[in-house]
């Protein structure tokens, strides 16, 4: 390939060791909720959660423990993620059907399941929220 066809594509990213592991950061004044995309770690997360949800009621598991061993993932992330099965109906509406962008994190999301829905809304969507 000739210099000429050659193309450089700089991207402002940063690569940190965080908790021995490399993490690629995006730059600092970089908001994800810029690009108005929903993030596919949430809908793969609340996915998984109801997913979880059907074969423990099903019967399959009896506790969230045997879940875990079963997906081989720790107790406490199982835990954690399967509080998404339980969010309020208005709140998986808005980000499964209409993917609007969340304000949160899927970490605060997790957490915000056990609020009252009327309320969940708010800290999911933050100013966005409309009416909930």
């Amino acid at each position: 390939m000739a210099a000429s066809d050659t193309i450089q594509i700089f991207v402002p990213l940063k690569v940190r060791k965080k908790n021995g592991r490399p993490k690629i950061l995006a730059p600092a004044d970089y908001r994800t909720s810029e690009d108005q995309v929903q993030d596919p770690h949430v809908l793969r997360a609340i996915g998984r959660a109801w997913a979880w949800r059907r074969r423990m009621e099903a019967g399959e598991f009896g506790t969230v423990r045997d879940l875990a061993i079963a997906v081989d993932l720790a107790e406490r992330h199982v835990s954690r993620q399967l509080r998404l099965a339980y969010l309020a109906p208005e709140v998986l509406k808005r980000l499964i059907y209409k993917r609007e962008v969340t304000a949160a994190t899927l970490i605060r999301i997790t957490e915000c399941a056990a609020l009252p829905w009327g309320e969940q809304a708010r800290v999911v969507f933050g100013a966005a929220a409309r009416g909930a």
